[in-house]
């Protein structure tokens, strides 16, 4: 998702310089923040094998297989985007080898992704040896078994393409922790003018129409916070204008096409997006508009790089990802995600965070504080619900550095020096064995100490919630940041109103929802 990061505490921003210890605090009373860490990070817990005598679970060879060249890829294709679909190609395959450790094909394959084998995980006890960049290699990973041209980033690999044993990758993280500290003082506020303009819109849609499209006002809205949090400038007010949004989306189908469905017949976008990449020469002017616009608004980011020993121009490209794909894609992918669960939720759910969210701000000066977040346990645990039913991010890959073995909850598993890791996400974090009712939108499950204790299983940052991104490890820079902007939404949300009804449909990048009515604040 996001790939700058803003660490807050109980009280205000705070950020930990590479020399600064952190105190050990309770989970109770647990404080959020990216420590920028020249140490080695310390490993996610996820993948040691017990001693000998220690377990019972039986060491098996990894079911499954991948077909014939081509066919099979081709096959497992098809099944994954039309015949079957995503969710129940993964279903399917738990049933047939009744595990959720097995081979299998993931798209693109042929003829876009040259070896597209994996060994899936599917379950939330081997699925995070992804995050253990001791066992695992990310590199070229990001978007699975394929990496899109670098044409399409200035011709430089950016940074969630780089493995952490990579030199640049410390540098390049530790820039974007400068970003964000040099700005902090600027999201809340921007956040609250750029979607005060959103709910305007989707007010007077509603009056005049009877619905309103969120993604279409949170676009804007999304891009203009960022750019006026991130850089202090206002895209209408350049060159650039209100294109912003659009001209991103058509970059990143560039880059994800091959991974998505658009809904066109099935042999059309086969040929067009799953078979052969997009030319970058396409949307070379679209993204030089973009670039035009982050050099001109990030000067003093720029002067940073320099001191780190990145080019201005590599850094400007680096920007420019974080901000457009990684933050911005990650506000248009889940705060509609967001909005639907909350809004399926229901009226008890909405008039009690409208109660608590009103009450933590009265009982701070009237005014939205961090402190005042605080103070809003359901709040919170909404989002960290939303997070973990509908993870942003659901696929993540890995590449085995050496022989490893993995656990799932029935069995040990050997994998071999080389082979692809593959994890879908949404079935790690609605493992059945890990959480109770886990399909369903709980929005109380992580308030209190026994819900604090289930964060470890919060995963959609590329690490565990309890974990922090460092210089070491390829957690999502921007983890407190995503987090804080998502809490901001919620709380702005029901600062305003009581209740919402929506109509939720089905987008290449999640749900599509439409605002029906919005219900005023009524104390």
């Amino acid at each position: 998702m996001a790939s700058s990061s803003l660490p807050f505490t109980s009280l205000h921003l705070q950020f930990v310089s590479p020399n600064t210890k952190s105190s050990t605090t309770r989970l109770s009373s647990r404080r959020i923040r990216a420590s920028v860490s020249e140490k080695p990070p310390v490993p996610a817990p996820a993948v040691a094998v017990p001693a000998k005598g220690e377990t019972k679970l039986p060491l098996k060879k990894i079911p499954g297989n991948y077909g014939v060249p081509i066919v099979g890829p081709f096959k497992d294709r098809l099944d994954y985007f039309y015949n079957q679909g995503r969710d129940e190609f993964f279903k399917s395959k738990i049933q047939k080898y009744n595990s959720t450790v097995f081979r299998t094909n993931m798209p693109p394959g042929p003829f876009i992704s040259q070896d597209p084998k994996v060994v899936a995980l599917l379950d939330g006890k081997s699925f995070p040896v992804l995050f253990d960049v001791t066992k695992v290699e990310k590199k070229d990973l990001f978007t699975g078994t394929y990496m899109p041209s670098t044409d399409l980033t200035g011709g430089y690999r950016i940074l969630s393409y780089l493995d952490p044993s990579e030199p640049k990758h410390a540098r390049l993280k530790q820039l974007l922790f400068f970003l964000l500290k040099s700005r902090r003082d600027h999201v809340i506020p921007e956040f609250q003018a750029s979607y005060s303009e959103l709910f305007e819109t989707l007010e007077k849609e509603v009056a005049e129409k009877g619905k309103s499209s969120f993604q279409t006002a949170n676009d804007q809205a999304g891009f203009n916070f960022l750019c006026r949090a991130f850089f202090g400038s206002n895209p209408p007010d350049t060159k650039l204008g209100t294109d912003g949004p659009s001209l991103i989306s058509k970059w990143v189908l560039f880059q994800l096409g091959p991974v998505l469905k658009l809904g066109l017949p099935k042999y059309v976008e086969e040929l067009l997006i799953h078979t052969f990449p997009l030319p970058p020469a396409l949307v070379k002017k679209d993204y030089q508009r973009l670039y035009d616009f982050f050099y001109e608004s990030s000067g003093s980011i720029q002067d940073e790089a320099e001191k780190l020993g990145i080019s201005r121009e590599e850094a400007c490209h680096n920007l420019l990802f974080a901000t457009c794909f990684n933050s911005f894609g990650g506000m248009k992918i889940f705060f509609p995600n967001m909005l639907k669960w909350i809004g399926r939720a229901g009226i008890k759910l909405h008039n009690r965070l409208a109660t608590e969210i009103r009450s933590a701000i009265r009982s701070n000066g009237g005014k939205l504080t961090m402190a005042a977040m605080e103070q809003m346990p359901l709040m919170k645990s909404v989002v960290y619900e939303a997070l973990r039913i509908e993870p942003p991010v659901p696929l993540q890959y890995g590449r085995a550095k050496k022989d490893i073995v993995i656990e799932s909850h029935d069995a040990v598993f050997q994998v071999k020096q080389g082979e692809m890791l593959f994890g879908f996400q949404p079935f790690a974090t609605k493992d059945p064995k890990i959480f109770e009712r886990a399909e369903e939108f709980v929005g109380e499950r992580f308030m209190g100490e026994e819900g604090e204790k289930l964060l470890k299983h919060v995963l959609w940052s590329n690490g565990p919630e309890t974990q922090q991104p460092t210089l070491g490890n390829k957690q999502c820079a921007g983890k407190d940041f995503v987090m804080l902007m998502s809490r901001l939404l919620v709380v702005e949300l029901f600062r305003r109103y009581d209740s919402f009804d929506i109509e939720v449909g089905k987008s290449a990048l999640g749900a599509a929802v439409t605002v029906t009515s919005l219900k005023r604040a009524s104390f």
